[in-house]
């Protein structure tokens, strides 16, 4: 009788431990998706502190993933076949909520986002600012939509650049 509840127990055991290796390794459960969409940050309702400007250079380009590329070519307007030259005010707003960039600043146009500063140079503007006793403020300087010109049959992507010293 002994030997007949060792065998039992054995088999529910292994049946046990086979059911758990064939569900395969445990996995984390997705995030829940954001609410609203993607994470966009405010602008607020104080005035900007503070215009740079570097004499038109223009010579720092926004990092504008893809998904401000439809609002870029907008801004943009009609162009045709040639490269846009839109001219706009910039406003720089410090994002201190951005859940990926702790230093990001944030590049809005006509009250619409259309990218960050790249890392670096968020970091390097940051500093300006606390030099000039700004942390925090949002900022305005002008900016130029350009690109988005046919070639080879394609549209080409469009970029902003501002009009700030570069960050060097």
């Amino acid at each position: 009788m002994n030997h007949l509840i060792s065998l039992v127990i054995i088999l529910l055991t292994g049946l046990a431990v086979y059911a758990i290796l064939r569900s395969g390794p445990a996995r984390p459960a997705a995030p829940p998706p954001r609410a609203g969409g993607p994470y966009i940050p405010s602008l607020p309702d104080t005035s900007p502190v503070r215009h740079w400007s570097d004499g038109g250079r223009f010579l720092v380009e926004v990092s504008s993933e893809s998904r401000y590329q439809a609002a870029i070519g907008e801004l943009a307007g009609e162009h045709g076949a040639q490269g846009a030259s839109a001219p706009y005010q910039a406003v720089l707003l410090p994002d201190d909520h951005n859940h990926y960039e702790d230093k990001a600043v944030a590049v809005f146009m006509a009250g619409r986002m259309v990218g960050y500063l790249a890392p670096k140079d968020a970091l390097r503007f940051r500093q300006r600012l606390a030099a000039a006793e700004l942390a925090g403020q949002p900022t305005t300087c002008d900016a130029m939509v350009r690109g988005g010109g046919d070639w080879q049959g394609k549209r080409l992507a469009y970029v902003v650049v501002l009009d700030v010293e570069p960050f060097e």
